[in-house]
Protein backbone atom coordinates (compact mmCIF):
# COMPACT_ATOMS: atom_id res chain seq x y z
CA UNK A 1 0.00 0.00 0.00
CA UNK A 2 2.64 2.43 0.50
CA UNK A 3 4.47 1.78 -2.29
CA UNK A 4 1.55 2.46 -4.50
CA UNK A 5 1.05 5.86 -2.39
CA UNK A 6 4.39 7.61 -3.09
CA UNK A 7 4.23 7.64 -6.82
CA UNK A 8 0.81 9.21 -6.49
CA UNK A 9 2.24 11.90 -3.65
CA UNK A 10 5.19 12.24 -6.38
CA UNK A 11 2.94 13.19 -9.35
CA UNK A 12 0.79 15.21 -7.62
CA UNK A 13 3.74 17.25 -6.28
CA UNK A 14 5.23 17.46 -9.63
CA UNK A 15 1.67 18.72 -10.90
CA UNK A 16 2.16 21.43 -8.60
CA UNK A 17 5.33 22.73 -9.48
CA UNK A 18 4.31 22.32 -13.60
CA UNK A 19 1.85 24.64 -12.37
CA UNK A 20 3.92 27.20 -10.11
CA UNK A 21 6.24 27.07 -13.23
CA UNK A 22 3.80 27.81 -15.58
CA UNK A 23 2.17 30.96 -13.89
CA UNK A 24 5.29 31.84 -13.05
CA UNK A 25 6.52 32.14 -17.15
CA UNK A 26 2.85 33.82 -18.16
CA UNK A 27 2.80 36.23 -15.56
CA UNK A 28 4.71 38.88 -17.58
CA UNK A 29 2.64 37.88 -20.59
CA UNK A 30 -0.07 38.79 -18.67
CA UNK A 31 1.13 42.20 -17.01
CA UNK A 32 2.16 43.29 -20.62
CA UNK A 33 -1.48 42.43 -22.32
CA UNK A 34 -3.24 44.58 -19.51
CA UNK A 35 -0.88 47.33 -19.70
CA UNK A 36 -1.57 47.25 -23.14
CA UNK A 37 -5.13 47.47 -23.03
CA UNK A 38 -4.42 50.37 -20.18
CA UNK A 39 -2.75 52.03 -23.22
CA UNK A 40 -5.71 51.42 -25.38
CA UNK A 41 -8.45 52.65 -23.19
CA UNK A 42 -6.96 55.66 -21.68
CA UNK A 43 -6.00 56.55 -25.74
CA UNK A 44 -9.72 55.97 -26.38
CA UNK A 45 -10.75 58.46 -23.66
CA UNK A 46 -8.44 60.96 -24.62
CA UNK A 47 -10.00 60.87 -28.00
CA UNK A 48 -13.61 60.75 -26.90
CA UNK A 49 -13.58 63.45 -24.53
CA UNK A 50 -10.93 65.36 -27.48
CA UNK A 51 -14.26 65.23 -29.86
CA UNK A 52 -16.62 64.97 -27.49
CA UNK A 53 -15.63 69.12 -26.38
CA UNK A 54 -15.20 69.95 -30.38
CA UNK A 55 -18.28 68.75 -31.33
CA UNK A 56 -20.27 70.40 -27.97
CA UNK A 57 -18.59 73.27 -27.64
CA UNK A 58 -18.84 73.91 -31.56
CA UNK A 59 -22.76 73.27 -31.34
CA UNK A 60 -23.27 75.64 -28.35
CA UNK A 61 -21.26 78.31 -30.36
CA UNK A 62 -22.98 77.80 -33.72
CA UNK A 63 -26.41 77.67 -31.64
CA UNK A 64 -25.82 81.01 -30.29
CA UNK A 65 -24.72 83.02 -33.30
CA UNK A 66 -27.89 81.44 -35.25
CA UNK A 67 -30.08 82.54 -32.02
CA UNK A 68 -28.62 85.97 -31.83
CA UNK A 69 -29.69 86.33 -35.30
CA UNK A 70 -32.68 84.84 -35.49
CA UNK A 71 -33.67 87.71 -32.42
CA UNK A 72 -32.29 90.02 -34.59
CA UNK A 73 -34.32 89.39 -37.12
CA UNK A 74 -37.57 89.04 -34.89
CA UNK A 75 -37.13 92.73 -33.92
CA UNK A 76 -35.98 94.25 -36.78
CA UNK A 77 -37.73 91.91 -39.66
CA UNK A 78 -34.64 92.17 -41.71
CA UNK A 79 -30.67 91.23 -41.72
CA UNK A 80 -27.98 92.94 -43.23
CA UNK A 81 -26.22 90.98 -46.08
CA UNK A 82 -23.02 90.27 -44.09
CA UNK A 83 -24.93 89.32 -41.29
CA UNK A 84 -26.95 86.77 -43.19
CA UNK A 85 -23.96 85.30 -44.71
CA UNK A 86 -22.93 84.61 -41.42
CA UNK A 87 -25.95 83.24 -40.30
CA UNK A 88 -26.03 81.04 -43.43
CA UNK A 89 -21.75 79.98 -42.02
CA UNK A 90 -23.17 79.10 -38.54
CA UNK A 91 -25.95 76.81 -39.81
CA UNK A 92 -23.21 75.15 -42.21
CA UNK A 93 -20.53 75.03 -39.76
CA UNK A 94 -23.51 73.16 -36.91
CA UNK A 95 -24.41 70.80 -39.75
CA UNK A 96 -20.58 69.54 -40.24
CA UNK A 97 -20.16 68.87 -36.67
CA UNK A 98 -23.97 67.34 -36.55
CA UNK A 99 -23.30 65.19 -39.48
CA UNK A 100 -19.56 64.66 -38.48
CA UNK A 101 -18.74 65.21 -35.17
CA UNK A 102 -21.59 63.65 -32.81
CA UNK A 103 -21.29 59.93 -35.79
CA UNK A 104 -17.48 60.18 -34.49
CA UNK A 105 -17.59 61.05 -31.15
CA UNK A 106 -20.31 57.91 -30.99
CA UNK A 107 -17.70 55.48 -32.42
CA UNK A 108 -14.99 56.34 -30.55
CA UNK A 109 -17.14 55.44 -27.03
CA UNK A 110 -17.58 51.76 -29.13
CA UNK A 111 -21.05 52.30 -30.11
CA UNK A 112 -21.31 50.74 -33.75
CA UNK A 113 -23.91 50.17 -36.07
CA UNK A 114 -25.05 53.11 -35.65
CA UNK A 115 -26.35 53.41 -39.38
CA UNK A 116 -27.68 51.63 -42.18
CA UNK A 117 -26.47 51.58 -45.87
CA UNK A 118 -29.23 54.55 -46.56
CA UNK A 119 -28.66 56.47 -43.28
CA UNK A 120 -25.01 56.51 -44.33
CA UNK A 121 -25.33 57.50 -47.63
CA UNK A 122 -27.75 60.39 -46.46
CA UNK A 123 -25.17 61.61 -43.65
CA UNK A 124 -21.88 60.91 -45.70
CA UNK A 125 -23.84 63.23 -48.57
CA UNK A 126 -25.01 65.45 -45.75
CA UNK A 127 -21.67 65.74 -44.77
CA UNK A 128 -19.94 66.79 -47.87
CA UNK A 129 -22.04 69.80 -48.95
CA UNK A 130 -22.17 71.29 -45.61
CA UNK A 131 -18.50 70.96 -45.34
CA UNK A 132 -18.44 72.26 -48.77
CA UNK A 133 -20.71 75.41 -47.61
CA UNK A 134 -18.52 76.12 -44.91
CA UNK A 135 -15.52 76.88 -47.20
CA UNK A 136 -17.93 78.64 -50.33
CA UNK A 137 -19.72 80.74 -47.69
CA UNK A 138 -16.48 81.99 -45.51
CA UNK A 139 -15.29 82.57 -49.11
CA UNK A 140 -18.21 84.83 -50.07
CA UNK A 141 -17.74 86.83 -46.73
CA UNK A 142 -14.34 87.45 -47.54
CA UNK A 143 -15.33 89.02 -51.09
CA UNK A 144 -17.71 90.68 -49.94
CA UNK A 145 -16.10 92.42 -47.68
CA UNK A 146 -13.40 93.38 -49.96
CA UNK A 147 -15.93 94.97 -52.55
CA UNK A 148 -17.71 96.62 -49.64
CA UNK A 149 -14.47 98.46 -48.73
CA UNK A 150 -13.29 99.06 -52.26
CA UNK A 151 -12.84 102.55 -53.08
CA UNK A 152 -16.00 104.12 -54.83
CA UNK A 153 -13.74 105.06 -57.84
CA UNK A 154 -12.90 101.40 -58.50
CA UNK A 155 -13.31 99.13 -61.31
CA UNK A 156 -15.84 97.78 -58.37
CA UNK A 157 -17.92 100.57 -57.84
CA UNK A 158 -20.83 99.38 -59.77
CA UNK A 159 -20.93 95.81 -58.40
CA UNK A 160 -21.08 97.17 -54.43
CA UNK A 161 -24.30 98.40 -55.38
CA UNK A 162 -25.85 95.45 -56.48
CA UNK A 163 -23.72 93.41 -53.29
CA UNK A 164 -27.42 93.04 -51.23
CA UNK A 165 -29.02 91.65 -54.01
CA UNK A 166 -26.69 89.13 -55.21
CA UNK A 167 -26.30 87.27 -51.61
CA UNK A 168 -29.29 85.04 -51.81
CA UNK A 169 -28.35 83.88 -55.84
CA UNK A 170 -25.05 83.21 -54.26
CA UNK A 171 -26.55 81.05 -51.92
CA UNK A 172 -28.39 79.17 -54.12
CA UNK A 173 -25.55 78.63 -56.32
CA UNK A 174 -23.20 77.80 -53.76
CA UNK A 175 -25.75 75.00 -52.98
CA UNK A 176 -26.11 73.33 -56.47
CA UNK A 177 -22.23 73.54 -57.26
CA UNK A 178 -21.66 71.81 -54.06
CA UNK A 179 -24.52 69.23 -54.66
CA UNK A 180 -23.40 68.43 -58.33
CA UNK A 181 -19.73 67.90 -56.80
CA UNK A 182 -20.34 65.41 -54.10
CA UNK A 183 -23.16 63.65 -55.75
CA UNK A 184 -21.30 60.69 -56.03
CA UNK A 185 -21.02 60.39 -52.09
CA UNK A 186 -24.12 58.47 -51.47
CA UNK A 187 -23.11 55.51 -54.79
CA UNK A 188 -20.16 54.58 -52.49
CA UNK A 189 -20.76 54.73 -48.81
CA UNK A 190 -22.17 51.89 -47.24
CA UNK A 191 -22.47 50.71 -43.43
CA UNK A 192 -19.54 48.52 -42.33
CA UNK A 193 -19.51 44.92 -42.77
CA UNK A 194 -17.90 42.35 -40.70
CA UNK A 195 -14.66 41.64 -41.93
CA UNK A 196 -11.45 43.37 -43.15
CA UNK A 197 -11.92 46.79 -44.88
CA UNK A 198 -11.19 46.49 -48.58
CA UNK A 199 -8.40 48.63 -50.41
CA UNK A 200 -9.22 51.96 -51.71
CA UNK A 201 -12.29 52.46 -48.79
CA UNK A 202 -12.23 55.12 -45.87
CA UNK A 203 -13.35 54.10 -42.96
CA UNK A 204 -15.14 56.49 -41.06
CA UNK A 205 -16.01 54.04 -38.36
CA UNK A 206 -19.26 54.43 -38.01
CA UNK A 207 -19.82 54.51 -42.62
CA UNK A 208 -17.35 53.07 -45.09
CA UNK A 209 -16.74 54.98 -48.62
CA UNK A 210 -15.88 52.24 -51.09
CA UNK A 211 -13.98 53.09 -54.57
CA UNK A 212 -14.75 50.49 -57.20
CA UNK A 213 -10.92 51.07 -58.22
CA UNK A 214 -7.95 53.85 -57.67
CA UNK A 215 -9.20 55.41 -60.40
CA UNK A 216 -12.51 56.58 -59.06
CA UNK A 217 -10.94 57.08 -55.44
CA UNK A 218 -8.04 59.36 -56.70
CA UNK A 219 -10.79 61.18 -59.10
CA UNK A 220 -12.73 62.00 -56.20
CA UNK A 221 -10.34 63.38 -54.07
CA UNK A 222 -8.78 65.42 -56.58
CA UNK A 223 -12.45 66.91 -57.31
CA UNK A 224 -12.53 67.90 -53.58
CA UNK A 225 -9.15 68.98 -53.29
CA UNK A 226 -9.24 71.15 -56.21
CA UNK A 227 -12.88 72.97 -55.08
CA UNK A 228 -11.52 73.22 -51.78
CA UNK A 229 -8.26 74.86 -52.74
CA UNK A 230 -9.69 77.23 -55.21
CA UNK A 231 -12.22 78.45 -52.66
CA UNK A 232 -9.49 79.02 -49.98
CA UNK A 233 -7.26 80.78 -52.69
CA UNK A 234 -10.05 83.58 -53.54
CA UNK A 235 -10.27 83.84 -49.39
CA UNK A 236 -6.89 84.94 -49.30
CA UNK A 237 -6.89 86.88 -52.27
CA UNK A 238 -9.83 88.82 -50.86
CA UNK A 239 -8.31 89.00 -47.24
CA UNK A 240 -4.60 90.49 -49.44
CA UNK A 241 -6.78 93.11 -51.15
CA UNK A 242 -9.05 93.86 -47.83
CA UNK A 243 -5.22 94.79 -45.98
CA UNK A 244 -4.08 96.51 -49.12
CA UNK A 245 -7.21 99.17 -49.41
CA UNK A 246 -6.52 99.45 -45.33
CA UNK A 247 -2.90 100.05 -45.49
CA UNK A 248 -3.63 102.99 -48.33
CA UNK A 249 -6.32 104.30 -46.61
CA UNK A 250 -3.92 104.27 -43.24
CA UNK A 251 -1.52 106.24 -45.34
CA UNK A 252 -4.30 109.31 -46.24
CA UNK A 253 -5.67 109.65 -42.67
CA UNK A 254 -2.34 110.72 -41.66
CA UNK A 255 -2.70 114.52 -42.77
CA UNK A 256 -5.81 114.28 -40.23
CA UNK A 257 -5.36 115.03 -36.55
CA UNK A 258 -4.64 112.87 -34.01
CA UNK A 259 -8.04 112.19 -32.20
CA UNK A 260 -9.56 111.24 -35.52
CA UNK A 261 -6.37 109.61 -36.62
CA UNK A 262 -6.67 107.47 -33.49
CA UNK A 263 -9.94 106.51 -33.57
CA UNK A 264 -8.96 105.77 -37.60
CA UNK A 265 -6.23 103.47 -36.63
CA UNK A 266 -8.43 101.10 -33.91
CA UNK A 267 -10.91 100.71 -36.45
CA UNK A 268 -8.60 99.54 -39.01
CA UNK A 269 -6.50 97.24 -36.35
CA UNK A 270 -9.70 95.72 -35.36
CA UNK A 271 -10.63 95.05 -39.00
CA UNK A 272 -7.16 93.79 -39.85
CA UNK A 273 -7.26 91.86 -36.95
CA UNK A 274 -10.38 90.19 -38.30
CA UNK A 275 -9.04 89.75 -41.54
CA UNK A 276 -5.73 87.97 -40.17
CA UNK A 277 -7.91 85.19 -37.96
CA UNK A 278 -10.13 84.51 -41.08
CA UNK A 279 -6.99 83.45 -42.88
CA UNK A 280 -5.31 81.56 -39.91
CA UNK A 281 -8.22 79.80 -39.44
CA UNK A 282 -8.23 78.65 -43.08
CA UNK A 283 -4.58 78.28 -44.00
CA UNK A 284 -4.01 76.18 -40.42
CA UNK A 285 -7.11 73.79 -40.07
CA UNK A 286 -7.83 73.46 -44.13
CA UNK A 287 -4.56 73.37 -44.85
CA UNK A 288 -3.60 70.31 -42.17
CA UNK A 289 -6.79 68.79 -43.74
CA UNK A 290 -6.30 69.02 -47.25
CA UNK A 291 -2.12 67.78 -46.69
CA UNK A 292 -3.77 64.73 -44.82
CA UNK A 293 -6.06 64.18 -47.57
CA UNK A 294 -3.76 64.19 -50.47
CA UNK A 295 -1.56 61.82 -48.07
CA UNK A 296 -4.97 59.57 -48.02
CA UNK A 297 -5.14 59.41 -51.74
CA UNK A 298 -1.44 58.21 -51.88
CA UNK A 299 -2.08 54.77 -49.72
CA UNK A 300 -4.62 52.09 -50.59
CA UNK A 301 -5.17 51.44 -46.81
CA UNK A 302 -5.42 54.13 -44.66
CA UNK A 303 -4.32 53.56 -41.11
CA UNK A 304 -7.56 54.52 -38.56
CA UNK A 305 -5.39 57.24 -36.19
CA UNK A 306 -4.79 59.35 -39.45
CA UNK A 307 -8.42 59.21 -40.42
CA UNK A 308 -9.11 60.03 -36.98
CA UNK A 309 -6.50 63.25 -37.08
CA UNK A 310 -8.20 64.51 -40.66
CA UNK A 311 -11.64 64.61 -38.83
CA UNK A 312 -10.34 65.97 -36.01
CA UNK A 313 -8.51 69.04 -37.93
CA UNK A 314 -11.45 69.35 -40.34
CA UNK A 315 -13.71 70.32 -37.46
CA UNK A 316 -12.02 72.80 -35.87
CA UNK A 317 -12.92 75.53 -38.00
CA UNK A 318 -16.76 74.37 -37.49
CA UNK A 319 -16.33 74.62 -33.77
CA UNK A 320 -14.24 77.70 -33.27
CA UNK A 321 -15.32 79.75 -36.12
CA UNK A 322 -19.01 80.98 -33.73
CA UNK A 323 -16.84 81.84 -30.55
CA UNK A 324 -14.37 84.20 -33.17
CA UNK A 325 -17.72 85.76 -34.78
CA UNK A 326 -19.23 86.09 -31.10
CA UNK A 327 -16.50 88.04 -30.08
CA UNK A 328 -15.87 89.67 -33.34
CA UNK A 329 -19.91 90.99 -33.57
CA UNK A 330 -20.81 93.75 -31.36
CA UNK A 331 -24.48 92.86 -32.52
CA UNK A 332 -24.47 89.26 -31.35
CA UNK A 333 -22.05 89.87 -28.72
CA UNK A 334 -24.67 92.46 -27.04
CA UNK A 335 -27.83 90.28 -27.20
CA UNK A 336 -26.19 87.14 -25.71
CA UNK A 337 -25.04 89.45 -22.83
CA UNK A 338 -28.73 91.07 -22.81
CA UNK A 339 -30.30 87.61 -22.48
CA UNK A 340 -27.81 86.69 -20.42
CA UNK A 341 -28.76 89.88 -17.69
CA UNK A 342 -31.79 90.35 -18.35
CA UNK A 343 -33.14 87.91 -15.81
CA UNK A 344 -30.87 88.87 -13.24
CA UNK A 345 -32.17 92.53 -13.40
CA UNK A 346 -36.03 91.68 -13.53
CA UNK A 347 -37.80 92.34 -10.87
CA UNK A 348 -41.90 91.31 -9.84
CA UNK A 349 -42.53 94.90 -11.15
CA UNK A 350 -40.78 95.15 -14.05
CA UNK A 351 -41.60 91.54 -15.50
CA UNK A 352 -42.84 92.62 -18.03
CA UNK A 353 -40.26 95.19 -19.54
CA UNK A 354 -37.33 94.08 -22.05
CA UNK A 355 -34.21 95.16 -22.36
CA UNK A 356 -34.41 96.88 -25.90
CA UNK A 357 -31.97 95.98 -28.27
Amino acid sequence: MEMQHRPTLKTASSEYIDVAIEKVLVAPVDREVEVSLCRMDLCVTIKGVSFLLQTGLGILGNLLVLLAYAHIVYCKRRLQPVDMILFHLAFANMMVLLTRGVPQTMTVFQLHNLLDDVGCKIVIYSYRIVRALSVCITCLLSVFQSLTIAPATSRWANLKTRLPKLILPSFGFLWLLNMAVCIAAPFFSVAPRNGTVPKFTLNLGFCHVNFQDQLSYVINGVAITGRDFIFVGLMVLASGYILLVLHRHSKQMKGFRSSDRHQSSTLESRAAKTVITLVILYVVFFGIDNIIWIYMLTVSSVPPVISDMRVFFSSCYASLSPFFIISSNKKIKRRISCASEEPKQQSPASEVSHVKL
